[in-house]
């Protein structure tokens, strides 16, 4: 059983966005890599997608909820600057297959707590945009545990 971490897609320079970051979109290399995501995890049909809710990360996962006919769920838990320990708790309770996608801040802190628990990671960790956190969880609800976890490449 396994749930995929998304980090968002490429946005745009935040020293260059004018406008609140919550709302910086992505760039046109974000939306190629958010459709190269729907075609990579519409296989595996995933239950739901889970956002925060600045506006790079709904975007990143909206090929893909188009493709399955999904809503993106926007959670405060998984925004820029969420605390790990609420996040880590959603990760374990959410549906297995489902898809997050969240910040370039909180996917390092939730590994990097991971890691303290010595989970077992494989491969090189790929901190890029749009790159994958494979999850495996062994067990459902308050007895799930997070048993290992690898990343695959952005799609572009």
């Amino acid at each position: 059983m396994s749930i995929r971490l998304v980090r968002h897609a490429k946005a745009g320079n935040r020293h260059d966005w004018s406008g609140k970051d919550v709302n910086r979109p992505l760039t046109e290399k974000g939306w190629i890599q958010a459709s190269g995501l729907a075609i990579r995890l519409a296989p595996t049909k995933p239950p739901r997608l889970l956002s925060s809710p600045y506006l790079r990360c709904v975007q990143t996962l909206q090929p893909l909820a188009e493709t399955l006919g999904l809503e993106v769920e926007a959670s405060d838990l998984l925004r820029e600057g969420a605390p790990w320990e609420p996040a880590l708790d959603l990760l374990l309770s959410i549906e297995d297959g489902s898809v997050v996608c969240s910040h370039g801040d909180l996917i390092p802190d939730l590994i990097a707590a991971l890691d303290r628990r010595q989970i077992e990671i494989t491969g090189m960790p790929d901190w890029r945009k749009a790159a994958t956190w494979v999850l495996t969880r062994s067990g459902e609800g308050p007895e799930a545990l997070i048993v290992s976890a690898t990343t695959e490449p952005p799609p572009v």
